[in-house]
């Protein structure tokens, strides 16, 4: 094993994301989606309302959300101040709006009225980027197309240097190139969770982190 701040040999990276997935698998061996959600859509509106906002405040707004608009055509024809009012306490509202009502409308118009299974279909609606299309694929189709690269994975990966990129698409090639297809979804979601519980962006709590000794970045 290597010491803190020396550089991985060819191969030792991968074999070192692999032993960070076996602990991670055994410390969180079911990790479920924070967000709620009952359909393709109403998880793909999740995400997008997640962006600089807590899972927690998104599933506290979207209850009533969903209550009010129940169908892909409900959200495109929205009026956009009462869509804003609405998803105001999740920041950013007025920008969230116009993405939502826009990619809805794109649904509709090219995709029957129907949330998208691919990655080269959601990518091309608005608002939607490699990250909210992986969540909907994983979450909502059971369907393993790429690594979640959300801030807490992206700090994490580059904490246990696992990357050195701060771009998200870099970071996730980066991960799918050091872990087996099948670790892809339960990797992301255990980082997601062990960044929120223990590997905090202002102080990470080394000394109960159970990936210390692989990790080039621990105060443990």
């Amino acid at each position: 094993m290597k010491g803190k701040g020396q550089a991985d040999l060819p191969g030792q990276r991968s074999k070192r994301a692999h032993s960070i997935e076996s602990r991670l698998r055994k410390e969180y061996p079911s990790v479920p989606m924070a967000l709620r959600f009952d359909n393709p859509l109403q998880l793909l509106i999740s995400v997008i309302l997640s962006a600089q906002c807590t899972d927690a405040r998104v599933n506290l707004v979207t209850p009533s959300l969903f209550a009010k608009y129940k169908t892909v055509a409900a959200f495109a024809e929205a009026v956009p101040a009462e869509l804003e009012e609405a998803i105001h306490s999740t920041g950013f509202f007025h920008n969230k709006a116009k993405n939502i009502i826009s990619c809805c409308k794109a649904i509709r118009e090219k995709h029957g009225g129907k949330v998208p299974s691919s990655m080269e279909e959601l990518i091309q609606l608005p608002g939607v980027g490699r990250k909210t299309a992986n969540c909907v694929l994983s979450g909502a189709f059971g369907i393993t197309s790429g690594i979640i690269v959300d801030t807490h994975v992206a700090r994490l990966a580059n904490r246990l240097d696992l990357s050195e990129s701060s771009n998200p698409e870099k970071v996730e090639l980066d991960l799918c190139g050091l872990l087996e297809k099948k670790d892809w979804v339960h990797f992301s979601n255990a980082l997601i969770h062990h960044g929120r519980k223990i590997c905090e962006a202002r102080k990470p709590k080394c000394t109960l982190c159970i990936l210390s000794d692989l990790c080039p970045s621990s105060a443990a």
